[in-house]
C-alpha cells in the first residue's frame, strides 16, 4: 500500500509538472522583454518555489529561491520546460496504452474481434506480455522524469559546489577550533576540581592522620570518612574525564549510573537496537551528564527525563527534559562545549529553555 501511494504521488507530481511547464514557458516568453525587472524575478522565484514544493524538496537548501536577483530561478524555469513536456508525453503514452488495453479486453470479452484479430491463446499471451513490458517501461519513464526534475532543481537552484565546499571547510575549521576550546575548558575544570576539592581534602586527611599519631585516636574515624569522601570525589572526576563503563556496559548502563549518582530523580529511556560508534556513545553520555548536572544545580528541577533512541537508523537522538525553572543559556560554558562536541560529529544541538521551564536539550548524532 505504501509503495502504491508513493507511486500515485509520483505520477501526480509528473502530471502537475507537465501542466505547469507550458504555463511557465509562456510566462518566460511574455516577460522576456522585461528581464531584469525585480517584479519579474520575484514571480520567477515564486514559480520555482512552487515547483520545489511539488517535488518535495527542502526549500532551505535551495538558496536561489531567496536570491535577490532571481536569474537562477528564471533559468531553472526555462530548463525544466522540456522535462515537463517529456513527462506529459510519458503520461499520454500511459493513457493511450491503458485505453487500448481496455478496448481489447472489452471486445474480446463480448466475443467480438478487435481490429480483425480473434482471441487465441498465443495472441492473448503476446498482448499480455507486451502490455506488461510496456507498462513497466512507461512507469520507469515516470520515475526517470521525476528523478531528472529533482536533480535539475537541486543543481540549478541549490548552492554552487564551490560555495558548498567553502562552507564545509569553514564549518570544519570552526568545529576544530571548538574542539580545542572544549578540551582546554575541560582540562581547566578537571584541574579546578582536583585543586579545590580533592587536593584540599587530601591535605586535611594528612593533617588528621598526623594529629592522630600524637595519641588522639578518636580522629582516625574522621580520617576514615575523609578518605572515603576523597575516593568518591576522585571517582567522580575520573568519570568526567572518560566514562570507562561505556566500554564494557554500553550507553544504557552508563546512563543508569548517571541516574543513580544524581541528586535529582532521573528517568532514563534508552532504546537502541544496536550499539552506536564509540564516538557517538561518548558524545551522548556527556550530553546527558552535562544536562543532568545543570538541571540539578541551577534549574531547581524535581524530575529529569532522558530519552535515547535511534532516528531513521542513521542517527542517535538524545533528549533531556527537566521540570525546572528554565532560562538556560546556550552560550554558557557547559552547553556551548556540548554544542561544539556535537558539531564535531556533524550533529545538531538545540536548547529550548523558556523562562519558567521546562528545559529541553536535544542532540542528534549521526552514526555514519
Amino acid at each position: 500500500m505504501r509503495a502504491a501511494a508513493e507511486g500515485l504521488r509520483l505520477g501526480g507530481a509528473v502530471v502537475l509538472g507537465a501542466v505547469t511547464a507550458p504555463a511557465e514557458l509562456a510566462f518566460l516568453l511574455l516577460t522576456l522583454p522585461f528581464l531584469g525587472n525585480p517584479n519579474v524575478y520575484a514571480a520567477a522565484r515564486r514559480l520555482a518555489r512552487m515547483e520545489a514544493r511539488r517535488l518535495r524538496l527542502d526549500l532551505t537548501a535551495l538558496d536561489a529561491l531567496t536570491d535577490g536577483r532571481g536569474k537562477r530561478a528564471a533559468g531553472y524555469l526555462a530548463a525544466r520546460a522540456p522535462v515537463g513536456v517529456l513527462g506529459g508525453l510519458v503520461i499520454l503514452l500511459l493513457v493511450y496504452g491503458i485505453s487500448v488495453g481496455v478496448q481489447i479486453t472489452v471486445a474480446w470479452a463480448n466475443g467480438e474481434p478487435f481490429d480483425g484479430m480473434v482471441p487465441s491463446a498465443p495472441l492473448v499471451t503476446y498482448f499480455g506480455v507486451a502490455g506488461f513490458v510496456g507498462l513497466f517501461l512507461v512507469l520507469s519513464g515516470l520515475a526517470g522524469v521525476h528523478a531528472l526534475e529533482s536533480t535539475l532543481a537541486r543543481r540549478m537552484l541549490g548552492p554552487d559546489p564551490t560555495e558548498v565546499l567553502r562552507r564545509r571547510i569553514a564549518e570544519l575549521a570552526e568545529s576544530r577550533a571548538g574542539i580545542v576550546a572544549a578540551v582546554d575548558s575541560e582540562r581547566r575544570r578537571i584541574e579546578r576540581d582536583l585543586h579545590d576539592g580533592l587536593q584540599q581534602r587530601l591535605v586535611a586527611l594528612s593533617m588528621l592522620i598526623g594529629r592522630s599519631l600524637r595519641g588522639r585516636t578518636e580522629l582516625m574515624e574522621q580520617a576514615h570518612r575523609e578518605a572515603q569522601q576523597a575516593l568518591a570525589e576522585l571517582r567522580e572526576v575520573a568519570w568526567r574525564v572518560y566514562p570507562s563503563g561505556l566500554d564494557s556496559l554500553g550507553l544504557g548502563e552508563a546512563l543508569a549510573g548517571v541516574a543513580e549518582r544524581s541528586s535529582v530523580p532521573v528517568r532514563v529511556d534508552c532504546r537502541l537496537e544496536r550499539r552506536p560508534p564509540m564516538a557517538v556513545e561518548t558524545a551522548a553520555y556527556f550530553v546527558v551528564c552535562e544536562a543532568v548536572t545543570n538541571a540539578a544545580k541551577h534549574a531547581g528541577a524535581t524530575l529529569i527525563t532522558v530519552e535515547v533512541r535511534e532516528e531513521e537508523e542513521t542517527a542517535v537522538l538524545v533528549r533531556v527534559t527537566d521540570d525546572g525553572s528554565g532560562g538556560a543559556r546556550p552560550a554558557g560554558s557547559g552547553l556551548s562545549g556540548l554544542a561544539r562536541r556535537v558539531a564535531a560529529l556533524d550533529g545538531r544541538f538545540e536548547v529550548t529553555s523558556p523562562a519558567g521551564g521546562p528545559t529541553t536539550i536535544t542532540a542528534v548524532l549521526p552514526c555514519g
